[in-house]
């Protein structure tokens, strides 16, 4: 029997997969990337026997390598919380599957596992920018006022070490920080026992958020969109999500684009619905090739420089007051 943990390379897949393999230990193979590297499942070759867990990477984006590794007789363990389309009904599928605004993958293992590791379930909410979700959480822990604001802070620093196009723009891959993570049943203890890593995170982003600041807003903006173009360079696709979450807790009223430019031309986008009203961010970047994601936070990969008026009325559109 063999076993395959496949994870999407943000806060929140990460976090996840600790929770789960602190309660349950397996040697699996590791399948991940970057955070927008969602197509994960086809490279595992399962079989008769063999146990597959796919955290926080959308079913409808793996659905034939999921059934392909259901038919040939594996065990696919599917906790997520994008759009997933029809969930097949398969009797070798558990899937714990919650596309709620309100919800992250984290949080659903979280409830899985009865609160058993909540810390790294905070830590992977706060990632995911959910931080009404994790402060009413927290409130069933004794967690001080400061223990929360570092939770917070790592939370946002791992997401932020997601972001790139290629694992060579982070500064550590997610394998890597998943297997330093999860020697530490809680967060407080890799913030204390691992200062490299963690300090290493913290600082990077802080710093990469200072060049992102200095952008201004795209002229292209307005009350109910905006839009920030930043530059091809590796701390500009390092920040672009956790920029955009920044944005969307500063203007809740307002959605947020924001736009890296790639080498080839076109555009990777991160796209955050208003906080006031986190819905449609999904279907906008699911008009476009390259595009989607969940209700509140979704992107595009790839979107033709030639395509950026008809991206901005698309979006203007999508989320007019």
């Amino acid at each position: 029997m063999s076993d395959f943990d496949a994870f999407n390379g943000d806060a929140d897949g990460v976090c996840a997969l600790v929770q789960l393999r602190l309660a349950e230990p397996r040697d699996a193979t590791l399948i991940t990337g970057v955070k927008r590297d969602i197509s994960l499942v086809k490279r595992i070759e399962a079989g008769s026997g063999d146990r597959v867990t796919v955290l926080d990477v959308s079913l409808d984006k793996n659905r034939d390598d999921v059934l392909r590794l259901l038919d040939g007789g594996a065990q696919v363990h599917y906790v997520d919380h994008h759009y997933a389309g029809e969930i097949p009904d398969h009797p070798g599928l558990n899937a714990h599957i919650n596309p709620a605004s309100d919800v992250c993958t984290s949080l659903l293992v979280n409830g899985e596992l009865k609160n058993a590791f909540v810390e790294w379930a905070l830590v992977g909410a706060f990632g995911d920018n959910l931080s009404v979700s994790a402060h009413t959480l927290a409130k069933q822990t004794d967690l001080s006022a400061d223990a929360l604001d570092q939770l917070e802070e790592l939370g946002i620093a791992m997401n932020y070490n997601g972001y790139g196009s290629s694992l060579d723009d982070l500064h550590f891959t997610p394998e890597a920080l998943y297997r330093e993570a999860v020697q530490h049943r809680s967060p407080l203890g890799f913030l204390r026992d691992a200062p490299d890593t963690s300090q290493t995170l913290i600082a990077g982003y802080k710093a990469d958020m200072t060049s992102a600041e200095s952008t201004p807003l795209d002229p292209a903006s307005n009350d109910d969109a905006a839009f920030l173009i930043l530059p091809d360079e590796p701390w500009a696709r390092r920040v672009s999500g956790v920029f955009g979450n920044a944005l969307a807790n500063a203007s809740p009223d307002r959605a947020h684009a924001v736009l890296t430019e790639k080498a080839n031309g076109n555009y990777l986008i991160s796209v955050r619905a208003p906080l006031n009203r986190k819905s449609g961010a999904d279907e906008l970047c699911r008009q476009f090739p390259t595009g989607g994601g969940r209700a509140a936070a979704a992107g595009v990969n790839d979107l033709p420089g030639d395509q950026f008026g008809a991206f901005v009325e698309a979006m203007k559109a999508q989320f007019a007051a």
